[in-house]
């Protein structure tokens, strides 16, 4: 039986707002990983881009460090949560000044999928 093993990515302070991110990652939830990066590939938002990173990665992350088979890579979970706020003020009239934030987001992805079958190493037979 083949083993699900799981592998994940991780940007964090990306400088989107999380309501923002959040909507391009439900796009992708659950999906194949070659799925997600074609449809992250034709969606005009600019958080698709950063996304499609993480997801690739991920995928990096499988392939090379673990040796999962690329085609069963599926995505597990995507997760976008707040990060820091960069507090800033803008110039108002009468001389105020207003406060606003820069919001940040964490993305987190999982990825799952099976582990290669490691080969046996070939035994040589020695001749006389």
């Amino acid at each position: 039986m083949a083993d699900m093993n799981t592998t994940r990515a991780v940007a964090r302070g990306v400088r989107l707002a999380p309501r923002k991110v959040s909507l391009v990652a439900h796009l992708v939830r659950g999906r194949s990983v070659v799925d997600a990066l074609v449809i992250l590939e034709h969606t005009p938002k600019r958080a698709a881009k950063t996304i499609a990173k993480v997801i690739s990665s991920a995928k990096a992350n499988a392939l090379t460090t673990h040796g999962f088979v690329e085609k069963d890579l599926f995505i597990q979970s995507v997760e976008v949560t707040a990060g820091p706020r960069l507090k800033r003020f803008r110039p108002a009239a009468h001389g105020r000044a207003l406060p606003f934030q820069k919001k940040t987001s964490h993305i987190s992805v999982i990825v799952s999928g099976e582990i290669k079958p490691k080969k046996k190493p070939s035994v040589k037979k020695e001749t006389k």
